[in-house]
């Protein structure tokens, strides 16, 4: 393809394309368009403009495909998409005739120049940028808008250090047919999605994966996956997991690597559902980040003033209840230190992996909201701790789940009680990590799709009657247990019951359940 000239073959820069854009120079060339800084000399002011190929624009689907970028970006208002001022095409009497868009001008660079220049960026730089993309992208996605090349060659950093998302060239609506490129994946295959390097319908899901490898990009100063071709790249992105992060930079929190996880799962019904969840993990994550490097620079400081206000943790049922008192006094020496995770702490929203979690290799961590936990008390006359059920999913082991104070430390008469998960829609779990602070009681393991909830007490049916299915006998649990699950089938309920309380204690806490596919 050949940039825009002049009929009699001249250079166009001093042109003035629509009568006001006055072209000075270039500063981007690609197969498709040109891109030029220019001077709009009406309003006095530095704008850049996309001038389509003249060879290229010849080609219908090539000339919508230009249009739609102007209308798309033309629809979207905000702080971190650059912003469409004008469109023009057709013979003006500069001798281009040629299709143009006339963006805001950025004075910085790439986000891609940053990281061949620095190499990997601080970690709460990178959640900031990739915090700021994430609500772009949410905007775009509320007009039914996909972007299909998100890279961070289309990420443009201000002088100021603020993001801002361009190049929607190939962005299309939900609702629109055609305009594909036959024999072509649309998109830069170092980013591209499982699901677009296929051919399959590309959704916001297929935008929230390029985020998820940019995301990688910043954190560790390279992408993924490398090949001699294009098609190589992409059918690794099909065919094998993205790499550890926290593997290959140990020092991010779990909050940060169960991010670049789920943003970049495979499996559709595994990954971000939508922009939106993607945001609320992400402004967890450089809270986190945050309060463990004890500062933010740049533009982490001004992303972090967006976030919204901290939740309280509530304390464990073991502080609250009266008869442990005396334990509450005892960690009155802590008090500041307590106070000042209680300031630190974001809202939990679950789906994260609690630290130094690993899995069995080939195995891979189930992601779960902070809904999931619910108790399970059929024998029983009420709830056990119902409201800190979100612990035992917030990937923070210093928090936990209880059962109630047991006379003489017996469940009897009561066979057990525990608390199961929700892996909606269903898995096929193949492995089980449990967290505890109270070691030295038993558990075991069911499974079910469809089961009977609590009734009054004096139940007399046993689990399996009530549509449990055992997946793993009782053993004892130490303060880390992993425990064998037979991968047979999947199931959406995963039930941790409790069967034998520790000897000393009377009570049994759980930290965090980790199911492993």
């Amino acid at each position: 393809m050949t940039a825009p000239r002049a009929a009699n073959g001249t250079s166009i820069l001093g042109a003035a394309i629509g009568g006001r854009y006055r072209l000075d120079a270039e500063i981007g060339h690609g197969g498709m368009s040109t891109v030029y800084r220019a001077f709009d000399t009406v309003l006095e002011r530095p704008v850049a403009i996309k001038v389509m190929h003249r060879d290229v624009a010849t080609d219908a689907d090539h000339l919508e495909r230009f249009r739609r970028e102007a209308r798309a970006v033309a629809q979207l208002s905000h702080p971190h998409i650059v912003t469409v001022i004008d469109f023009g095409e057709g013979e003006d009497g500069t001798g281009v005739g040629a299709p143009y868009i006339v963006f805001e001008c950025v004075e910085g660079e790439t986000l891609k120049s940053l990281i061949r220049r620095l190499g990997r960026l601080e970690v709460t730089e990178a959640l900031a940028y990739a915090l700021e993309l994430a609500r772009a992208l949410e905007t775009a996605h509320e007009h039914m808008i996909v972007h299909r090349d998100v890279k961070p060659q289309n990420v443009l950093l201000g002088n100021e250090g603020a993001a801002k998302i361009t190049d929607f060239g190939i962005a299309r609506t939900l609702t629109e047919q055609g305009l594909t490129m036959d024999g072509r994946v649309l998109g830069t295959t170092d980013y591209v999605s499982p699901e677009q390097a296929l051919g399959q319908p590309v959704t916001v899901q297929s935008d929230i994966y390029s985020l998820g490898i940019v995301l990688y990009e910043m954190l560790i100063g390279e992408v993924p996956f490398t090949g001699e071709t294009p098609v190589t790249v992409a059918m690794r992105h099909v065919r094998e997991e993205v790499p550890d992060v926290q593997m290959r930079r140990p020092e991010l929190s779990a909050a940060t690597a169960a991010v670049v996880d789920r943003a970049t799962a495979k499996d559709l019904s595994l990954r971000y559902p939508s922009m939106s969840a993607m945001i609320a993990d992400l402004e967890e994550a450089l809270a986190i980040e945050a309060s463990r490097a004890g500062h933010a620079g740049g533009e982490a400081t001004s992303v972090l003033r967006t976030l919204p206000a901290p939740a309280r943790r509530r304390l464990p049922w073991r502080l609250r209840h009266p008869m442990r008192w005396l334990a509450m006094l005892a960690l009155i020496g802590a008090a500041v230190t307590i106070a000042a995770i209680y300031a630190l702490d974001n809202a939990k929203r679950g789906t994260g992996v609690a630290p130094d979690v690993r899995s069995t290799p080939s195995l891979h961590p189930v992601f779960l909201a902070q809904e999931a936990a619910h108790d399970y008390n059929p024998y029983g006359t009420d709830e056990e701790d119902a409201e800190n059920l979100g612990n035992i999913v917030d990937s923070d082991p210093s928090t936990a789940w209880s059962t109630e104070h047991y006379v003489d430390n017996t469940l009897s008469p009561k066979p057990g009680t525990g608390v199961y998960v929700d892996a909606s829609p269903g898995v096929i779990a193949r492995e089980v990590e449990v967290q505890t602070p109270t070691p030295g009681f038993d558990l075991a393991v069911y499974a079910s799709n469809s089961f009977e909830g609590p009734r009054p007490f004096g139940q007399t049916k046993t689990l399996e009657q009530l549509g449990w299915t055992k997946l793993a006998s009782a053993v004892p649990i130490g303060r880390r247990t992993k425990i064998a699950l037979p991968a047979t089938r999947a199931y959406r309920y995963y039930l941790l019951w409790i069967t034998r309380l520790p000897s000393e204690s009377g009570y049994a806490e759980i930290a965090e359940v980790t199911l492993f596919r």
